[in-house]
């Protein structure tokens, strides 16, 4: 059974060896199983690959491939996937705040039937903005992707080869990792393991990356956005109808009443803007498919070196 083991990169030169290191200790005492890294350098502008190109030289099953610019993490994890030869594909950061020690416990998981597994922790050792962000992106999997409840999504994950497969088939621009497993499967579960403490520099998502991880997730899987668009519309289009009702009736009945002119540009303003918001949203969707249509690349590969090749 191989298991191969995909790891984003990005300003990792100082914990990259760490994980990979670990990655080796632990699956050499798990019987029964063989293994490959697959280390996705996305234009880091540290060291880190070099680092990676080290690592490869003295471990012949790892993998390494540089993006020619930064493509964002989800477009690296594709990256890996393709790449991959095993049966079941592991995702993992390369911080070392997940911990590849507890990789077993992903791995029996789906030995026991699961498609795809999710690691949960109790207790995450994110920065209060990391954690905040964490939750909005449950909140939007869940409503605007179909999300079951219960089930939490992570950077770490496993997913058996048809699934893996199935992820892969997408080539349009925008990748969204999430809502690529939630097509393709509903058998997904979750197991517990431990998150640690950053040893090593900060977090890579800021807030603006996040925004568009969030813009990207519901708008690269679902038209919901379109549709509550919609019925804002239906709901402010009755209203503004029964307000002008109103209007002509309190004419009648009260005609020295003045009408209010702060309470009519109150109106127009909000009205104004929920129009503006819907047209971006609308402007969202196609500009992503002119994207799409224009053949925008998920990413470009520099290079690719393989340990196999520098051993031979």
């Amino acid at each position: 059974m191989l298991i191969s083991y995909v790891i984003p990169c990005y300003r990792s030169e100082l914990t990259l060896a760490g994980v990979v290191g670990e990655i080796n200790d632990t699956m050499a005492k798990m019987d029964g199983y063989d293994h490959e890294i697959i280390l996705v350098n996305d234009s880091s502008p540290d060291g880190t690959w070099q680092v990676i190109k080290d690592l490869v030289r003295e471990n012949p099953n790892i993998t390494g491939i540089d993006f020619a610019k930064n493509f964002g993490q989800h477009s690296g994890l594709l990256a890996g996937i393709r790449e991959a030869k095993g049966d079941y594909i592991i995702c993992l950061d390369d911080d070392g705040q997940t911990p590849a020690n507890e990789a077993g416990l992903l791995i029996e998981a789906i030995d026991n039937g699961a498609d795809a597994v999710y690691a949960r922790y109790d207790h995450k050792k994110h920065s209060l903005f990391r954690n905040f962000g964490t939750f909005m992106n449950e909140k939007m999997a869940e409503h605007m992707l179909g999300k079951p409840k219960d089930l939490f999504v992570s950077s770490y994950f496993g997913v058996k080869r048809f699934v893996a497969d199935e992820m892969t088939k997408y080539e349009n621009a925008y990748p969204y990792v999430i809502g690529l497993v939630l097509r393709s499967t509903r058998k997904i579960v979750n197991v517990k393991v431990n998150h640690r403490n950053r040893e090593v520099g900060t977090s890579g998502y800021t807030f603006s990356k996040l925004i568009n991880l969030w813009i990207n997730g519901f708008t690269a899987f679902s038209v919901k956005p379109l549709r509550i668009a919609t019925g804002f519309g239906g709901i402010f289009a009755f209203l503004g109808f029964a307000y002008g009702i109103y209007t002509i009736i309190k004419r009648f009945v009260v005609p020295d009443v003045p009408l209010g002119f702060s309470a009519l540009m109150s109106a127009i303003v909000f009205i104004g803007g929920m129009l503006m918001l819907m047209l971006g949203l609308t402007g969202e969707y196609i500009g992503r498919m002119y994207v799409s249509m224009n053949n925008s690349p998920q990413y470009v590969i520099r290079e690719k070196i393989t340990g196999e090749k520098d051993k031979q």
